[in-house]
Formats: C-alpha cells, structure tokens, sequence
C-alpha cells in the first residue's frame, strides 16, 4: 500500500522509513534503529509461508540410552564432537526474508 504524503516516520526515532520488498512481502525499516514495521496482513503472509516451508518431521522412535560407566571409566571416543553441531542448519524462511 504506497504511503500518500511521504515515508512514514519511525515511531521510535522519528527517522523516515525506508521500504523494502523481500519476497512479494513489503517490509518499512528504520536505518538508524533497525526497527522493522509491516503493513496490514503482511505478517499473516510471512506466517503461511514459513508454515509451508517448514518440513513436517516424521517422529522417531526413541532409542534407550546407553548404559552409564562408573566415572574415571569413560572412554575416549575420538568421533564424539563435543560442543559442535554434526550438520549444517538450513536457514529458516523467516532468516532468509531478513537477510
């Protein structure tokens, strides 16, 4: 929907706001605070469609844990990556749209 008199103004800073299309879905942002404000029903939009880009994980079955060792008797596992993800995460529809 285009504004009739101008950029609207930030309703934190008072900076004109600057409008955006990512998508097909509009999106006005202040440059100084980077507060980010849509227009009617965009969010609706943004919503439907992380929904569709969302994958539907099938439920696995829970596997039993392993037994536990008596402290001190733990073995090294030199495949076990402490700390670290074993796969890249795909980037959600809403990271994307924000880039």
């Amino acid at each position: 929907m285009p504004h009739s008199s101008g950029p609207m103004a930030c309703p934190v800073d008072g900076a004109p706001l600057t409008m955006s299309e990512r998508s097909g879905i509009e999106i006005d942002y202040c440059p100084q605070c980077r507060g980010v404000w849509l227009d009617r029903g965009e969010l609706d939009k943004i919503i439907e469609r992380n929904a569709a880009a969302a994958p539907e994980a099938p439920a696995a079955p829970q596997a039993p844990p392993p037994p536990q060792q008596p402290w001190g008797q733990q073995g090294y596992h030199p495949q076990a990556r402490y700390g670290h993800k074993p796969y890249k995460r795909r980037k959600s529809f809403l990271e994307e749209l924000f880039d």
